[in-house]
Formats: structure tokens, sequence, C-alpha cells
């Protein structure tokens, strides 16, 4: 029976590597000759140390960390970051700055403020409807806030930054959920990243902070000792029982990452991936982006038929899946369409879409 090419445009959990994938399942059972899967073991044991070392030293070669920043695998997902960034960085009779770009920047400053963070409000999105960034250089950081948090790409509504506010002595914090390792990015500049695994470095279940030494220090003695980066970064991420698997498919995905080149091949091919088929949609006459073209995402595109064709867009979404293209419902909160194209969806991917969009544009045009 012939295997079923079938592309996942998730937004995540996302597409993995095939290579990956053929890996996990080669070793699942019987790990590199141990007789037994890696989902089986301690997390104390010398073949798991091995795996949270190798991919903690990928990441840091990857994206270029040095030892100024730790490295740590947490759970929870960026959600729990939401609540626990301001736990650990507030200062008191400080405000925080929000650049509220979407859903995910706006939910964190939902959670600054049930802890009872004042909040600066750099930029509001909301205003435009989340349809744009525009000019970062323009906005005011007020020097005397706790920190700066903006989230890097916006997953629902395709718009990401082109390039980061400059927060002086602002320490900035970056949700880089759905867009860590697709570009390359000078991590000095931040103070603390975090991202959950589930879109470019593997499956659900474990999040990645990076973080400045120094900074978890200003966490108050009231924060639950689970809740401090401190407890995590004496552990070394094992405090308690990580997400062992899940930083297994990381340290798979990363060493996959290495052997494409890097983060600088990487970025090249996702750029390539993303001006196709954004060529597509404004070529068709048929589709059209749903946001600025200077903020557009390359990671996550979104767009209608027409001006908002609800039931042709039902009609795409069921016919494109019965052609092995899955995922392309746009978020339940906007409608649409939305093809997430991570750094393991694979060209042949984008030209099965292209061909699907010119083909079905031609059908119902």
């Amino acid at each position: 029976m012939q295997e079923k090419t079938v592309y996942n445009f998730n937004a995540g959990p996302a597409t993995l590597p095939k290579a990956v994938m053929l890996k996990a399942q080669e070793e699942f059972v019987n790990y590199r000759g141990c007789g037994y899967g890696i989902v089986e073991e301690s997390h104390r044991a010398a073949p798991f140390e091995e795996i949270i070392q190798a991919a903690e030293a990928n990441i840091r070669k990857l994206m270029g960390i040095s030892a100024d920043y730790d490295v740590l695998f947490l759970q929870g997902g960026a959600s729990l970051q939401f609540a626990m960034v301001p736990m650990n960085l507030m200062v008191p009779g400080k405000k925080i700055a929000f650049c509220d770009t979407g859903e995910w920047a706006h939910k964190a400053m939902k959670e600054a403020k049930i802890l009872g963070a004042g909040i600066n409000l750099v930029y509001d999105g909301a205003k435009e409807k989340y349809s744009c960034i525009g000019d970062v250089s323009s906005w005011q950081f007020d020097q005397n806030d706790a920190y700066a948090h903006i989230c890097s790409n916006n997953t629902i509504y395709g718009t990401a930054y082109n390039q980061y506010p400059d927060t002086g002595a602002l320490p900035l914090i970056a949700d880089m959920s759905s867009d860590i390792m697709s570009k390359v990015v000078d991590v000095n500049r931040f103070a603390l990243i975090f991202a959950g695994a589930q879109k470019n470095m593997g499956p659900s279940g474990v999040t990645l902070v990076i973080m400045r030494k120094g900074l978890a220090e200003r966490c108050p003695e009231t924060v639950p000792t689970m809740l401090r980066f401190s407890t995590h970064i004496k552990a070394q991420s094992l405090y308690n029982t990580p997400s062992t698997f899940s930083i297994y498919m990381v340290r798979l995905v990363t060493d996959w990452m290495l052997e494409q080149g890097g983060v600088p091949a990487i970025q090249k091919l996702n750029e390539t991936k993303a001006a196709k088929l954004y060529a597509a949609i404004d070529e068709s006459g048929f589709f059209r982006g749903t946001c600025a073209k200077a903020d557009r995402s390359k990671m996550n595109v979104c767009f209608r038929i027409g001006e908002g064709n609800e039931e042709l867009e039902k009609k795409f979404v069921s016919e494109s899946k019965a052609a092995g293209m899955i995922g392309l419902k746009g978020h339940r909160a906007v409608g649409g369409l939305r093809a997430s194209i991570y750094n393991a969806m694979p060209m042949a991917g984008i030209d099965a879409l292209v061909a699907f969009m010119k083909a079905f544009a031609a059908k119902n045009g």
C-alpha cells in the first residue's frame, strides 16, 4: 500500500521533520540498545542526562547563546509564563510595559493585571484589529518600568516583528513561541525569551526559557518554589520530573536543524516559502491577505476569500483536507484561512498548497 502524503499546516502542535519522526519511531521501544524506550527512563539516569545536556548545547549553538544566559526546560506552555514572568520579575511600585499586538500579548497582559501589576500600554494593536504592528522605532518606553513584554509572532492574526523595539536599559521579555529559531536573533538584546516547543522545536509538553543570569534574583520570597526561575536554574531543569519525551524530541529536532545548516539556512528557506505563498495570494485576485504587508508573518500566513466568503472558505478547508493538506482553517477568533509554515514544512508542501489554491480559484472564481 502506497503511503499517503499529508502536509500539516496546523498552528500547533505542528508539523515535525519526517526524518525526526522516523528516528523517534526507530528508537521508541529500544533506545540506542538499552532494551527499553527513553519515555520509560528515569530523568535522573545517565541516558536522559545526556539527552537534556545535548538539547541545551544544540539550542545554545543554534541561537548563539552565551554563558551569560541560563537555558531551562519547563512545563505549562507559554501560557504559564504569562504568569510566571511577572510573578518573578515584577518590582513593587513599577509598571510593566506591554506591546499588545494580538491575542497572546493581550493574555500575558491580563495575567500581569491579575497579579496586581500596573500596565504601561506602549502599543495598542486592538485599535487596528491587530492587522499591523507599524514602526516600532517610534515607541516610547519608560525606563522606570520593571520590564517590557512583546510577542514576536502573532499566530492568530499573521503579523510579526521584522525589527524589535529598542527598550534602552529596560529588560525586554519576548514570547517567541511561534517563531523561535526560524530566523537569526541576537539573544543579547533580550533579558528573557520563552517559547512553547510545539511549533518549531518539537511536540507539546516542554517550554524553553532563555534567561539572563542574575535576573531571577528579583523574585520575591512569596512566590511558590515550583514557580521560581531560580529553583529550575539551580536544579538544571530537573527539580521535578520534566517532560522527558518532549525534551528528547527537542534534541532530535535541533540535531536535524544543525544538519540543515543551522538557523541561517533555515531562515533563508522560510523566507522563500513565505514569499511563494504570499505571491500566490496577492496575484490571485481571489484570495486576500489580512494584515499589512510590511508586518506579515513568515510562520503563519492568514488570508480570506474575497471579503470573507465563509461558505467558500469552508469548502476550501474541506477540499484541501481531501487533497492531503490539513489545518488550513483560520483561528476561531478571526475565521478565514491560515497556513502555518514552520521550519519543518517542506517546500513541497508549499508547492502543493499553491497548486491547490490556483485550481480552487479557477473553479470557484
